[in-house]
C-alpha cells in the first residue's frame, strides 16, 4: 500500500513539473524578442555613414507565434509639442500582395536607413523582406536629428495585437549649459508624446509597429 501511495505521489508531481514545464514553454512561445544592430561592422562603412549623417539600424524580431501575423508600422509628426499627423507606412493586410500580408517565418527582418538631406527632408527607407518604402518628412534646418531605438530589449514586452513605439527620430534636448543631450529624452519615461512639451523639442518623429 506504502508502495502505491509512493508511486502515486511520484506521478502526481511528475505531472505537475509536466503542467509547470508545459506552461514555461507555453510562455516562452507566446513571446516576441527583438534585437537591434546599428551601423556596420566594417569600420571604414561606419565612417561614411557618420560623415554623410547616415543612420542606419538593422531589426529583427522573433517569435514562435510571429509566423502567420501581418504587421503595421506609423508615424506620428509632432511639432512644438503636438502630434499633427498619424499616418501608416505600411499595413501588410492592404499591400495589395497576398504572398506579402502576413509572414511565413517564425524571424521577421527590416531595415532603417534615413538622413536629413540639405532641403530640409528626413529621407527615410524601411527595407522589408523583398520590397522597400521610401518616405519623406519636413524638418528643420539641424544635422542634430538622431534615430533612437524606444524598444527596452533587456526588458522586452511586446504584445501581438497591441502598437508599440518602436523608434524616435529626434532632436536632442539643450541643458541649461548649452550641451546636447539625446540621452536625457529617451530615458524620460513612457510619456514619449509629451517629449516636445517637456524638453522644448521643436520636432521629431514617432514610429509605432503592431504584429497581430
Amino acid at each position: 500500500m506504502k508502495r502505491f501511495l509512493i508511486i502515486t505521489v511520484a506521478l502526481t508531481c511528475f505531472s505537475g513539473l509536466l503542467a509547470q514545464q508545459k506552461e514555461a514553454d507555453s510562455k516562452t512561445d507566446s513571446s516576441l524578442k527583438m534585437t537591434t544592430e546599428y551601423a556596420s561592422d566594417i569600420e571604414e562603412i561606419n565612417d561614411l555613414l557618420s560623415f554623410e549623417g547616415i543612420d542606419y539600424m538593422k531589426l529583427k524580431f522573433s517569435g514562435e507565434q510571429l509566423k502567420g501575423k501581418s504587421y503595421q508600422l506609423s508615424v506620428k509628426e509632432i511639432w512644438d509639442g503636438k502630434i499633427v499627423s498619424d499616418t501608416t507606412i505600411i499595413n501588410s493586410k492592404t499591400i495589395g500582395y497576398k504572398q506579402f500580408e502576413t509572414l511565413n517565418d517564425t524571424v521577421f527582418k527590416m531595415k532603417v536607413i534615413s538622413k536629413r538631406t540639405n532641403d530640409n527632408q528626413l529621407k527615410m527607407t524601411f527595407k522589408f523582406p523583398r520590397f522597400s518604402i521610401t518616405k519623406n518628412y519636413d524638418a528643420i534646418d539641424s544635422d542634430n536629428y538622431s534615430l533612437r531605438n524606444l524598444v527596452d530589449e533587456s526588458s522586452l514586452e511586446i504584445d501581438y495585437n497591441k502598437s508599440f513605439y518602436l523608434l524616435a527620430y529626434i532632436l536632442p534636448y539643450e541643458r541649461e549649459d548649452g550641451s546636447l543631450s539625446w540621452c536625457d529624452v529617451g530615458t524620460s519615461g513612457d510619456a514619449i508624446e509629451k517629449w516636445g512639451e517637456k524638453f522644448g523639442i521643436k520636432h521629431y518623429l514617432l514610429f509605432e509597429m503592431k504584429f497581430e
